[in-house]
């Protein structure tokens, strides 16, 4: 385990007892409006951590807009331009993200720290592959794991210079293999809590695979006390997707389903009936495991094991309880037999 340096973020505590979703606003930033109804959606959502960018004077209006409708910490992503920061600040924003490095000499960084210090703000620092000093590209010759961390490590030291220790680090890649040993460099070299994601990862399709590997991997090392599922879509699918991949490692509670691939012995519309499980199950929180199973071969076992389940039969399923037979229904009938029984849990 690392030796971790506790960071609170508004009402959240950086310390690796919770791993944080978070995401980020896609609206425009003059969409006042639209900015606020989507980081409601996101907190319904079950997004912990809200991130929206700031790129101009008129943007701080958003910070009291939206923090007026959720409960959840904001934080303020900007770049380049200090002032924006300590506005943001002003404005009662709970983190900020910039890299010091990129905002004009030690007398701005302490600028932005005497703020932050003042408010009890911490900064995160946000390496991406795609934004490295060109100074540390021709050291390495390519955006590697050890570029990310020099340069993210560079940063914290300009921080530290200050007397501010409110740190939280990303060094994010579109690369997972280059993701997952960035930090796990970082993670021996630095007690500071990290942010963990793949950056531009893509599609929901790719990029549901990438953070699966990159984050799922270093979870499973005991590294990262935030996340968030990069996707090139609605970030509301990015905050399922967190929530699975922190439930499939056993971070998060909720049901999992086991469901098999079908064979040529099924004899039920499995494909049908496990996605209407699935979407039956979205809003329940029980701590379950829930086998949805194609026949005789592997089904009663799994479902023997899981805490409700069924196994197909021909155009019926035997239904189990906690490994006990409960009864036979017809094919049109286990879903709703199926959720009755789950409600009894």
């Amino acid at each position: 385990m690392r030796n971790l340096k506790p960071v609170k973020v508004g009402n959240c505590t950086l310390d690796g007892s919770h791993i944080y979703i978070q995401s980020m606003l896609n609206t425009r930033s003059d969409d006042i409006a639209g900015s606020v109804a989507q980081a409601v959606a996101l907190e319904q959502a079950g997004c912990e951590i809200i991130r929206a960018a700031i790129p101009n004077h008129e943007a701080i209006a958003l910070i009291p807009a939206i923090k007026e409708k959720i409960s959840i910490p904001l934080v303020a992503d900007i770049h380049f331009d200090y002032r924006l920061a300590l506005e943001a600040a002003e404005a009662g924003i709970d983190k900020i993200r910039i890299n010091p490095g990129n905002i004009g000499g030690m007398s701005r960084v302490q600028a932005v720290v005497k703020a932050c210090q003042a408010r009890n703000i911490p900064i995160r620092i946000g390496v991406n592959s795609g934004s490295l000093e060109k100074e540390i590209l021709a050291k390495y010759g390519a955006p590697t794991a050890e570029a990310l961390v020099e340069s993210a490590m560079g940063h914290v030291q300009m921080l530290e210079a200050c007397g501010f220790d409110d740190i939280v680090i990303s060094m994010k890649s579109s690369d997972v293999n280059t993701m997952i040993d960035a930090y796990r460099l970082c993670a021996q070299q630095c007690s500071y809590p990290l942010h963990l994601g793949v950056t531009e990862a893509g599609t929901e399709r790719m990029g549901l695979i990438k953070s699966a590997i990159g984050i799922g991997s270093l979870l499973h090392d005991g590294i990262g006390e935030t996340i968030r599922v990069s996707l090139t879509e609605d970030p509301v699918k990015e905050i399922k997707a967190a929530r699975d991949i922190l439930k499939c490692i056993g971070k998060r509670g909720g049901p999992q389903i086991v469901s098999c691939p079908t064979c040529g012995r099924t004899r039920i519309d499995l494909v049908k009936t496990a996605k209407e499980v699935e979407a039956a199950l979205e809003n329940v929180d029980k701590n379950i495991k829930v086998a949805v199973m194609g026949c005789v071969v592997n089904g009663p076992g799994e479902a023997r094991e899981a805490d409700i389940g069924i196994a197909g039969g021909d155009g019926c399923a035997m239904l189990f309880r906690k490994g006990t037979v409960l009864r036979k229904v017809a094919e049109e009938d286990i879903v709703p037999e199926l959720m009755a029984e789950i409600e009894k849990l």
